[in-house]
């Protein structure tokens, strides 16, 4: 099932490239252009055929002979299928941009960390694959606001793998001052994604900490919660956001797709479902 931990994980690594070219840069030895454009690329990995191989997402960096791609995914539990799609991802992403990729595996939990790990043989003499893998033990703790504000990408990163980690008020304390330094719409797309990336006790004094609107940014955090919580109840009230965000975008909402989304009750679920209404293609995405 879609979790919202699962797309605003996904959503941290993809929604500024720019941020996560140096947070990558900072965890991993990898030959990312430092100057040029960073883009989000097409998840869509897929052949010409009716299979479908779509990558949680990706991002391009670069531009002709000095491009350099991303592929991210999300981990909240070992997957038997992903050591076989993890190498058709790469193939097709490389066959289509005609540059190298890495692949970049976002694990919150030690234990699902351990198995993405592992090195993939592939059978072919000599070609094997070992993802590369966010996880606690490898990103760190960032509680210094200056440090935060020269890897926003980075702080923001640490602030969900860190969620268990006893220090984690200090690391939560310095992201939201660093926060306060970014563009305030940015500021605020961020705060929502760590929210719902994040669980337990760790995502209730996030939310504790947005509502007392310190700065400007949490304000407009804490009011779009409020405005969704006075609705016809949650489900209903983000149901309504998921379709208001389709409309805005010009995306028809088929009759089926708003049959599915009103009869949905699960938290989790809608919630990954509003993210994905911000960027899907058309309506019947949000499901994939």
């Amino acid at each position: 099932m879609v979790t919202s931990q699962h797309e605003g994980l996904t959503k941290v690594a993809t929604f500024e490239p720019d941020h996560t070219r140096h947070m990558l840069l900072a965890l991993f030895d990898l030959p990312i252009p430092k100057s040029g454009e960073g883009r989000l690329a097409s998840p869509d990995l897929s052949e010409a055929d009716p299979a479908v191989c779509r990558a949680d997402g990706a991002l391009l960096y670069g531009d002709g002979e000095d491009k350099f791609g991303i592929i991210v995914e999300t981990q909240r539990a070992p997957d038997k299928e992903k050591p076989y799609s993890w190498l058709e991802y790469i193939a097709n992403f490389r066959s289509r941009e005609k540059c190298p990729v890495c692949l970049i595996v976002i694990c919150p939990d030690h234990t699902v960390a351990r198995w993405a790990l592992r090195v993939i043989e592939t059978g072919h003499p000599g070609l094997e694959l070992t993802p590369l893998v966010i996880h606690p033990d490898n990103t760190p703790l960032i509680t210094d606001v200056e440090q935060a504000k020269e890897n926003i990408g980075l702080a923001i990163m640490s602030t969900i793998i860190q969620s268990k980690n006893p220090r984690f008020l200090a690391v939560q304390d310095a992201v939201m001052k660093a926060l306060h330094h970014l563009d305030s719409k940015v500021a605020g797309r961020y705060a929502r994604y760590i929210q719902v990336s994040l669980t337990g006790d760790a995502q209730k004094e996030w939310d504790r900490k947005m509502k007392a609107m310190t700065y400007p940014y949490m304000g407009e955090y804490a009011e779009s919660l409020l405005s969704e919580g006075e609705r016809k109840g949650r489900a209903e009230g983000e149901a309504d956001a998921i379709f208001l965000i389709l409309q805005g975008r010009g995306i028809a909402v088929p009759d089926e797709v708003r049959k599915r989304v009103l009869a949905c009750g699960d938290k989790e679920t809608l919630d990954a479902w509003v993210l994905r209404a911000l960027t899907a293609d058309t309506a019947e995405a949000l499901f994939d």
